[in-house]
């Protein structure tokens, strides 16, 4: 299975929490719009079609490559 890039998929999930935040927060359209596209944007590159599914699996997959990364010495 193909993944993005851990820091693009921390860039999309930190942008999408930020957003959500100002949404409950101001209810403006242009928050709303903008949380729309980069909920989308992170819905795509998961694999998945609802927000909280993506939240979960981008974490999963940066959770992943950090194991990769540092892997446990014995």
């Amino acid at each position: 299975m193909i993944t993005a890039h851990p820091s693009l998929l921390r860039e999309l999930v930190e942008r999408c929490e930020t957003l959500r935040r100002r949404l409950a927060a101001d209810k403006s359209a242009e928050t709303a719009r903008r949380l729309e596209d980069a909920a989308y944007t992170l819905c795509v590159i998961t694999a998945t079609r609802q927000l909280d599914t993506a939240l979960f699996v981008a974490r999963r997959q940066m959770a992943e490559a950090m194991r990769r990364e540092q892997p446990l010495r014995h």
